[in-house]
């Protein structure tokens, strides 16, 4: 592997509830990772202090909800500022419902049909094997002759309905359109590719519209191709990150 490759990079993340962790990505990020904990009493950064790139996880509040969460204008226009500077960037389920409404799209709370929970198969657009990030997740999908998909897990309710301008649509499971879209450079997820089972387990347990023992059984045969798709994600979000660092030749 290229030295470049080894070497630390440094990562912002906000966290926006204390349930909605890194959870696997805590390890596959590596160990130079900012964890912003807003809920908390975390301060966000400023735009230019990001570090070599920015994911912003999931929450239990909506994409709109700035009562509730008063640091969620804050956090959409640094989601703006970060595409506007090119900085790596990875929105998770609610940070890509923000990543959407920072670019001007639109998300609909409690949307039709309901809530995807569990076990998701994301079908891939024809974009996304050009993807720096999903490329090698949606290649992989296509290398097994059937639809080209992959298997991840969900648990939201609110759902993305208008994309940013000029975004690109790359991925869409069957329940919800926009599972996943690039944005500059920024890439938006619907669904969760830290997630272990057992998280979806704890997340489903809150919900009374969830059935956990149901959706562990659908997803429990398949647990090997999720962790799968959130390690490729993980790895080659890094791999994004370190490029950019190496195309810029300072650190940011």
């Amino acid at each position: 592997m290229n030295q470049q490759l080894l070497d630390p990079v440094r990562i912002t993340v906000v966290q926006n509830s204390p349930d909605v962790t890194l959870d696997a990505f805590a390890v596959r990020l590596g160990p130079d990772v900012r964890l912003v904990r807003p809920f908390d009493g975390d301060a966000l950064p400023a735009a230019t202090d990001l570090g070599d790139g920015f994911v912003v996880l999931g929450g239990q509040m909506s994409a709109y909800a700035d009562d509730v969460a008063p640091w969620l204008p804050a956090l959409r226009d640094l989601l703006a500022a970060a595409v506007f500077s090119d900085v790596p960037t990875l929105g998770i389920c609610l940070g890509a419902q923000l990543l959407a409404v920072a670019g001007g799209g639109k998300v609909q709370v409690a949307a039709p049909p309901g809530r995807e929970a569990g076990l998701t198969r994301v079908f891939w657009k024809a974009g996304a094997e050009g993807d720096p990030v999903l490329g090698p997740i949606a290649r992989a999908a296509a290398g097994t002759g059937k639809r080209a998909r992959s298997f991840t897990v969900s648990m939201h309710a609110d759902a993305i309905i208008d994309l940013p301008e000029g975004a690109s649509w790359l991925g869409m499971s069957d329940m919800y359109p926009y599972q996943a879209f690039r944005h500059g450079s920024a890439l938006g997820v619907q669904f969760h590719p830290e997630a272990t089972l057992a998280t979806i387990r704890g997340w489903a347990d809150q919900h009374d519209d969830v059935d956990t023992t149901n959706i562990l059984a659908d997803a429990a045969p398949f647990e090997g191709e999720v962790l799968e798709t959130g390690r490729l994600l993980a790895e080659s979000f890094l791999a994004v990150v370190h490029d950019d660092v190496a195309r810029r030749g300072v650190r940011a």
